[in-house]
């Protein structure tokens, strides 16, 4: 799923990205009105960030646009704390409101309840297999037995996920799930597809994940079914 993020302020702008990166998220990140509706027309979002004082077109003019097209989840943050800013913003669609400065915690908590209240389906649900992957409620299971990822493990199983059945580089992860240049010497990629491996496949009869050597992994179906 997609995450539109419309902040003119770079620095706040970047941190949202990479706490929506963090959780699996696909992120497009914009810094003015006629951007955000530019980016918004080119491609499908669960969900758009929007901040009301953007250049260029004003988050309201943002806002009424998008919602007479969408029924995408919408979340307003800006610094302002006028009521009447707040009621416009909920007359013209918008899900809900957070003021700056606000809590990292908070933002990721209230999102998460606009997509599972928009009923995201398409896409929340990643599956190979007998695993199954939840982005919305960030649950994991394989066979119905629930597994317990960390916030990087599952970033990369869903990276995995999205996709199963290609041949992925260790240069793609680092680039997509650790937002790292290629040329870093580290073998954290390898690390992690190993601490995968003993929760997703250690005492399952068939693997999920494989090494082609000297090119990466491959997430697979399992050639016989599960049971």
């Amino acid at each position: 799923m997609r995450v539109l993020i419309a902040e003119d302020d770079p620095a706040l702008g970047v941190l949202l990205a990479r706490t929506f990166q963090s959780e699996g998220y696909a992120v497009v990140r914009v810094q003015d009105g006629d951007a955000a509706l530019c980016a918004w027309r080119e491609a499908q979002y669960a969900l758009l960030m929007l901040d009301l004082n953007l250049p260029c077109r004003d988050g309201m003019e943002v806002l009424q646009e998008i919602r007479a097209a969408s029924d995408a989840a919408i979340m307003i943050l800006t610094a302002r704390n006028d009521l009447e800013d707040r009621l416009r913003c909920l007359e013209l669609g918008a899900d809900d409101f957070l003021t700056k400065p606000f809590s990292l915690r908070e933002m990721q908590l209230r999102s998460r309840r606009l997509l599972l209240r928009a009923g995201v389906g398409s896409g929340a649900v990643l599956r190979c297999g007998d695993l199954a992957l939840d982005r919305v409620r960030r649950t994991v299971d394989r066979g119905g037995k629930v597994v317990d990822l960390t916030t990087k493990e599952f970033s990369l199983l869903v990276y995995l996920l999205e996709h199963r059945g290609e041949c992925i580089s260790r240069t793609q992860l680092l680039e997509h799930v650790w937002q790292m240049h290629p040329g870093v010497n580290t073998n954290v990629v390898d690390v992690y597809i190993n601490y995968l491996r003993r929760k997703l496949d250690e005492g399952y009869g068939e693997k999920l994940i494989h090494t082609v050597r000297g090119n990466g992994y491959v997430l697979r179906e399992p050639l016989v079914p599960t049971a």
